[in-house]
């Protein structure tokens, strides 16, 4: 397919802690009605992975893939790798050995991996730490990063080389319940952002000026430092967090609330192309989430001074002096928004919406694309569940379908896994190898070919 290309622009989260040149988008369709161009890569079939033998995706001609790291598999430390496999990143490249570090939505009640890296004891959330070698074709090694945490969602990678992994649940201290039949009682607060080096395990301290609240997504602008956030909730604000000292997220910083100008509510109602000015109003209390029994404290202290509402902001992804951002159950089909909002300009635009399910349904991770355009992991409500590539004249290619069906053949799992999510999609520096994750049963792929 000749899809048209997008202009090249520096990425602020690439796989090389923003250090590399990587294609963006400066300018997608801006229409409702874009049709999908099911056959823009060509049809898709099931493909063998090239380590365990079996058709788990479906793509087009030319393209390959290899999985590693899937649930159950041994850690470093003798502790099993957990599932719910979601936001992933590229926190380092040595040559053709890649460390990524991949979040794990899990609720818990029973931490992984070294104990130094443990939030709070009744918690089973966190991060693996993979090396994967492409030359090989094989995972290196495998590693518990930062576990005691809850429903680790997605996150970013910062110009430093870490990984920002987010909770997407608010709870308070002492908060106690059942997981899978045990009780539990937590010994900190959660909804919060926590930080996993490249190398070594995280101190697991909150980063409690990120703000608590449902969190999704977190991007690192290199140029001032400035951190944006998506929030998974409805209805849902976006932030950003202007640091004290740039490089140093521990120092704290201010945490503030989008308002767009004469929008309040930009959850329906809306066309494609639509722009409004924006500005900021401040969050005084951004540890102050769980509030009288609600977990939208920090959102109701940015909405009394008028900020705006989207609904279950997801994927963060951005290039340079534009940053864009998927509503998952956007629009007036409830189907989907991609946002677009250019900080030179203090601008908000909306950038593309879906007109149903039959289009586009669900959008959820983003990523950037080799030769332009957005790469979107979509978290739908239908059976099969598919990667999309979005060029600037709003066309939809469809680029694999997650083929998972299981009789016990590795590692003794069985089940129909089709109609899980994809997540954590990012591509190597050189645009040659995409890694994705499937979140159940949990695993990671690296899918070459011609993207």
């Amino acid at each position: 397919m000749n899809m048209p290309a997008l202009p090249r622009r520096r990425l602020l989260q690439s796989a090389l802690a923003m250090s590399a040149l990587s294609p963006v988008g400066e300018a997608l369709a801006r229409v409702v009605g874009a049709r999908r161009a099911g056959d823009g890569y060509g049809p898709l079939r099931p493909v063998p992975d090239a380590n365990t033998g079996l058709p788990l995706l479906q793509l087009p001609e030319g393209f390959s893939y290899r999985s590693f790291a899937w649930a159950g598999e041994l850690l470093a430390d003798g502790s099993r790798m957990p599932g719910a496999a979601d936001g992933m990143g590229i926190a380092r490249a040595d040559g053709e050995v890649f460390t990524l570090v991949r979040n794990h939505e899990v609720m818990g009640p029973t931490p992984f991996g070294p104990a130094a890296s443990h939030y709070d004891p009744a918690c089973g959330g966190g991060t693996v730490t993979l090396r994967y070698d492409r030359r090989q074709g094989k995972l290196a090694e495998a590693r518990g990063s930062l576990s005691g945490t809850l429903v680790n969602c997605a996150g970013g990678i910062t110009p430093w080389g870490s990984w920002l992994s987010c909770e997407e649940i608010v709870t308070p201290v002492g908060h106690s319940g059942q997981f899978g039949g045990k009780p539990f009682r937590l010994e900190h607060a959660h909804g919060f952002v926590f930080e996993v080096p490249a190398d070594g395990v995280s101190s697991a301290k909150a980063l409690t000026s990120l703000g608590q609240f449902k969190h999704e997504a977190a991007l690192v602008d290199p140029r001032d430092g400035v951190v944006y956030l998506t929030e998974d909730h409805r209805p849902a604000g976006f932030y950003r967090l202007l640091p004290t000292r740039k490089g140093d997220l521990a120092a704290g910083g201010r945490l503030q609330m989008l308002r767009a100008k004469g929008a309040s509510d930009l959850r329906r109602g809306l066309k494609p192309g639509q722009r409004f000015d924006i500005d900021w109003v401040d969050i005084e209390q951004p540890a102050q989430g769980f509030v009288g029994g609600a977990v939208d404290g920090v959102q109701r202290q940015g909405l009394v001074q008028g900020a705006s509402r989207f609904t279950r902001l997801e994927g963060l992804i951005a290039g340079d002096d534009e940053i864009f951002f998927n509503s998952t159950d956007g629009g007036d089909a409830q189907a989907g928004q991609v946002w677009r909002l250019i900080p030179s300009r203090q601008q908000l635009e909306l950038f593309f919406e879906s007109p149903g399910a039959h289009v586009l349904d669900y959008p959820d991770n983003v990523t950037l694309a080799p030769g332009g355009g957005l790469l979107i992991c979509e978290d739908s409500k239908q059976p099969v569940q598919r990667l999309w590539w979005m060029g600037r004249d709003g066309q939809l290619a469809e680029l694999a379908r997650n083929n998972t069906v299981l009789d016990g053949e590795h590692l003794g799992i069985k089940g129909d896994f089709r109609n899980t999510e994809w997540a954590g999609a990012c591509f190597s520096a050189d645009g040659k190898t995409l890694f994705a994750n499937i979140y159940r049963p949990g695993y990671t792929v690296a899918i070459s070919g011609p993207f």
